[in-house]
């Protein structure tokens, strides 16, 4: 067991290796509605989803995230004791501090690098992933990328907004030194000018001083969220193509957010991506689990068979700040 491995500054990044933590229980429409005044039908038609995976107590955001570590680093063939940096994007840690990527080091045995949360929301996987590859080019050796999520934690279950969209999981992918690139210049910002449009409210002072007695808890403006996305990401998309060299046609793969079946489907459309490119649409069976997203999404697209390692996907992350990335990636190995 030895130090991570020091390169020399500039290496091209890729990704080495994919893993994915699914909770056991899976939730229907029919279990979500009998707390909200509105029919499992309706949530179909509106999300496209069927159901989400809920955790249970023991599938905390560092027991997921570990798990889906583990698997990306046997899928990378990376030992532990060799990475350099523990990224871990969510927006529902259990706690402000210690920081759940301290945690998920301590227990994948990632020990002699550097570990810290990225918040970005249902973005923070893209974001990471821009931090790691500059972390591998700056010579830090393999980052071990985390997206986890409880999103049930944070989510009212009578609020009709949100209460049937969003499910809990994790996705982890180790980047690392490539001969070739693998992940391309990202394409990203953030707008808090509309940072109103998914909030947290109350506050965790408002609450705690009394103010407001309503759990604090993911609140979002529903219409004015799907306009945003469908008219604000094609255009990140394209810059992402334009930045990696590439075209719609000469993808193998989209993987968007897994926001809502009709965000995908109008962005598709946007974008012009033709029919033999794999899209995904975890979105179905793992609900929206914002961090956790992507990775969890290019998972099931790899194990089901629809994309293959080597195959050039674009990635796109989008939600609450409002802040999103996008960028062309090769896919890697899945476990």
């Amino acid at each position: 067991m030895g130090h991570p491995a020091v390169l020399t500054a500039g290496h091209p990044a890729t990704m080495l290796g994919l893993g994915a933590y699914r909770p056991r229980r899976a939730v229907t429409n029919d279990e979500v509605c009998a707390h909200l005044d509105v029919d499992p039908d309706w949530v179909l038609a509106r999300s496209g989803i069927r159901t989400r995976r809920f955790a249970g107590p023991d599938e905390t955001v560092v027991a997921m995230g570990a798990s889906a570590a583990r698997d990306a680093l046997a899928a990378a063939g990376v030992d532990p004791a060799d990475v350099g940096a523990v990224l871990v994007a969510t927006m529902s840690a259990d706690a402000a501090s210690p920081q759940v990527a301290t945690r998920v080091a301590h227990e994948v045995g990632a020990v002699h690098g550097a570990a810290m949360d990225l918040g970005a929301a249902c973005a923070g996987f893209c974001y990471a992933l821009e931090v790691a590859g500059a972390l591998v080019g700056a010579g830090h050796g393999a980052v071990l990328v985390v997206g986890v999520e409880r999103m049930t934690d944070i989510v009212e279950p009578t609020d009709r907004s949100t209460a049937f969209l969003f499910g809990d999981g994790a996705g982890a992918a180790v980047v690392g030194p490539s001969g070739t690139p693998g992940i391309g210049t990202v394409a990203w910002g953030a707008d808090g000018s509309q940072a109103d449009l998914i909030v947290q409210s109350p506050s965790f002072v408002e609450h705690a001083r009394g103010l407001d007695d309503r759990m604090p808890a993911l609140r979002m403006q529903g219409p004015a969220v799907f306009r945003w996305a469908t008219t604000r990401m094609p255009p990140l998309a394209q810059q992402a193509l334009v930045r990696a060299g590439t075209k719609a046609e000469q993808l193998d793969a989209f993987v968007p957010h897994q926001a809502n079946a009709r965000i995908t489907d109008g962005i598709v459309r946007a974008l012009g991506v033709p029919e033999h490119v794999a899209v995904a649409r975890d979105v179905e069976t793992a609900g929206n689990t914002s961090a956790a997203s992507v990775p969890l999404a290019m998972h099931a697209l790899l194990t089901s068979g629809a994309s293959r390692p080597g195959d050039q996907a674009l990635l796109l992350g989008f939600g609450a700040g409002l802040t999103f990335a996008s960028q062309v990636a090769t896919l890697p190995p899945a476990v």
